[in-house]
């Protein structure tokens, strides 16, 4: 390993992972340094997973132009990491002629953007293409080029791509100083560990203000603004075919309802600014505020249908745009920050513009021969027909075996998530979709406790939910070695 890397990135969400990626394809030693116990731990594990299209915010904003030039890049790199994703279109329900003036005035906005096929649709339209839409819509807008994604997936991919090609990444790195010597950057993180690097990137989400404050570099104060989100199971009556989005409020694109890449679906976020950006409870009046205006779009949508909530924090910075910059106060610092919705959609893109940032603070950027984009493709057994599951059960047995039944997940893929460095029952659960589904891990948690530590070596009692002090048992429970999990289970 280098004593001093050319590139630290602070931070391993979207951006962090898109910017470790990009700039694996060059001839650059890189550490991706993570504050949490796995990547996609932050800001982006609560992501909604829409690739948005590229009418809400005017082009005179960073963030629409980068959310344009993003939404593009989405196919190419399916193609290259394989995670899903799926242009269902996106659609903006109006539900009186007022509201049909901010449709308007949306499309007008989104064709000063460049946003293709954009369509304004009267009444007989829009419920064509959204038959579940309540109707007394009067009309509204249709962007054919918005998508879904499934954010950790994502995420995962784009890391495991740079990992593959030379990026060192560095979990429970929580950084708390830093110090330049004229040289390079010298980085403490919590526990005491250090890395040196000449130049550093702050992608650090909701904790950009504090690791900028570490570098004496801008001062500036990230708001988080706090979203609920409640996820339905498959086959819920509500599912709808593209996203559908109310009309725009001031300060928020409002409720959502959201049809996700594995066939479930959710409704929301809330949007309230919050001084604790660690707050990640949910609230029965919230989820009556967001289901009541979810039924007003698509009244088939029914509470009933709940198999969990979860929060999550947006990094909001005054103005509402992304502040993507290098650093006047300290030297080959760039800042990467407030970047909120659409920062998932822009990532791709944002991880480009600062490439050239780093090129503009004198960064030599020289291709990586043997760069490889692609990842190997992973088995899902749920993806599988009968004859190609019996092909991979022949090469491996553990595909038999059926560790989470909702969202049928072997046990060969747990390994496999495992052998990739994700150790907690969170990592597994976000590469996998094991314990996502009704049950919510209430019949395979248990068994994917076991496997991680059978795999592993970690005592049982020291796995944890997602690293810190969230362990999941109290006391020792001997794991028998050699044996399967489903004789485990016996």
């Amino acid at each position: 390993m280098n004593d001093v890397f050319d590139v630290a990135i602070i931070g391993a969400g979207a951006i962090g992972a898109a910017l470790a990626r990009r700039l694996s394809a060059y001839d650059l030693s890189v550490a991706l340094l993570e504050r949490c116990a796995d990547v996609c731990f932050g800001v982006s594990k609560a992501n909604s997973g829409i690739i948005h299209a590229g009418f809400h915010h005017p082009v005179s904003s960073l963030k629409a132009r980068l959310e344009i030039r993003g939404n593009l890049m989405f196919e190419q790199l399916q193609h290259e990491l394989g995670f899903p994703f799926k242009r269902v279109g996106i659609i903006v329900a109006a539900f009186s002629y007022e509201e049909m003036k901010t449709v308007e005035h949306l499309y007008e906005q989104g064709v000063a953007n460049g946003v293709p096929r954009l369509e304004i649709c009267g009444r007989e339209r829009l419920l064509m293409l959204e038959p579940k839409l309540n109707p007394d819509t009067v009309g509204g807008l249709y962007a054919p080029t918005g998508g879904i994604v499934e954010p950790y997936r994502y995420v995962f991919a784009l890391v495991e791509s740079a990992v593959r090609n030379g990026v060192a990444l560095k979990t429970e790195f929580r950084v708390v100083r830093a110090q330049h010597d004229g040289e390079a950057y010298s980085i403490e993180s919590e526990a005491g560990h250090r890395v040196r690097a000449r130049r550093v990137i702050n992608a650090a989400g909701l904790h950009a203000d504090q690791v900028s404050a570490a570098f004496g570099a801008e001062a500036f104060t990230i708001v988080p603004r706090k979203g609920e989100e409640f996820l339905l199971e498959r086959n819920a009556a509500g599912f709808p075919n593209q996203v559908i989005f109310p009309v725009p409020g001031r300060h928020t694109k409002g409720i959502l309802v959201i049809p996700t890449v594995e066939g479930t679906m959710m409704v929301g976020p809330t949007a309230v600014e919050t001084e604790d950006k660690e707050d990640v409870e949910t609230t029965s009046d919230n989820l009556d505020r967001v289901f009541a205006q979810a039924m007003y779009m698509v009244p088939v949508i029914s509470k009933r249908e709940i198999i969990t909530s979860f929060a999550g924090s947006r990094p909001v910075l005054p103005g509402n745009d992304f502040y993507i910059g290098i650093s006047r106060s300290a030297p080959h610092f760039i800042q990467v920050a407030g970047i909120q919705s659409p920062g998932l959609t822009a990532s791709p893109a944002i991880a480009e513009y600062v490439k050239d940032l780093l090129k503009q603070d004198g960064q030599g950027l020289t291709e990586k021969a043997a760069y490889d984009p692609f990842l190997p493709p992973s088995a899902r057994v749920r993806e599988k027909n009968p004859a190609e599951l019996d092909a991979l059960m022949s090469e491996d047995p553990h595909y038999g075996h059926i560790a989470c039944r909702c969202e049928s997940v072997s046990e060969a893929e747990i390994v496999e998530a495992i052998r990739k460095g994700h150790t907690t029952l969170d990592g597994i659960k976000f590469y996998t979709r094991a314990g996502m589904g009704r049950c919510q891990g209430g019949f395979c948690s248990y068994r994917v406790i076991k496997i991680i530590a059978r795999e592993t070596g970690i005592p049982i009692e020291e796995i944890t939910k997602r690293g810190g002090g969230s362990r999941l048992l109290l006391g020792k429970i001997p794991v028998a070695q050699g044996e399967s999990s489903e004789q485990q289970m016996k």
